[in-house]
């Protein structure tokens, strides 16, 4: 029983001695390229919205791990799901799609791209002022 401090039930895919036992890959149905182009930094959030297909495995507990947190990465959810990167982003590219989870570009400091409103000189305010507090 996993809520009452039993031991756990290993996943039908996982086995104990033989570790996993279905190739990553089918979880993505053999696909290896992503519909959403995602980056392992892409922060990726629930909508809240069912997807109207039903979702493998995979999928569900990739919505999960998207649902249980603020924000999460597409390496933490593959690191989580203990997936392939590739794999992850294939998975979360569906949830995308289906509308059930939203996905945002990695933002880097005078990179430019879709975070370059956010100038450098915001950032350096934002150290300047948190090393004053700590004088």
């Amino acid at each position: 029983m996993p809520g009452k401090g039993g031991p756990r039930e290993p996943a039908p895919w996982l086995d104990d001695s033989a570790g996993r036992v279905v190739r990553p890959y089918t979880a993505s149905g053999g696909r290896t390229r992503p519909a959403v182009a995602l980056d392992l930094l892409s922060s990726l959030t629930a909508t809240g919205a069912r997807p109207r297909a039903p979702l493998g495995a995979e999928h569900s507990a990739a919505l999960r791990l998207c649902a249980g947190a603020a924000a999460v990465t597409v390496a933490e959810v593959a690191g989580q799901l203990r997936l392939p990167a590739a794999v992850a982003k294939v998975l979360l590219s569906d949830l995308v799609e289906a509308g059930a989870v939203t996905a945002s570009a990695p933002c880097f400091p005078g990179g430019g791209g879709p975070c370059a409103a956010a100038d450098d000189q915001t950032l350096l305010q934002a150290v300047l002022d948190g090393l004053r507090r700590r004088l």
